[in-house]
């Protein structure tokens, strides 16, 4: 399937979803991943991963604690999503 177009969940693109999970607007958990087929999983992987290494470039000055915390939650919600996405696909034997 190609990324993007209908590929995502809703009519969104996986990037998008990627986002929405960052933000916080979206959990991605094993209820939502039973609906993916294996090409889903993979591209969400991908930017999953894409999201988390421009969350992690993101420049945040050491005095703001505000603007750190939230830096840290994204990394924090993004990290978690992904590492509930790899279990999902160890459970359904599918190599990311």
């Amino acid at each position: 399937m190609a990324s993007g177009g209908g590929s995502g969940v809703g009519g969104k693109s996986m990037k998008a979803v990627a986002s929405d999970v960052g933000e916080g607007y979206m959990t991605i958990n094993p209820l939502v991943l039973k609906k993916f087929d294996s090409d889903m999983i993979k591209d969400l992987f991908e930017h999953l991963n894409k999201a988390m290494g421009v969350a992690r470039n993101l420049a945040v000055p050491l005095n703001d604690m505000l603007a750190m915390r939230q830096k840290n939650m994204k990394l924090q919600r993004l990290h978690n999503a992904i590492i509930v996405l790899r279990n999902t696909a160890r459970e359904k034997r599918i190599p990311l």
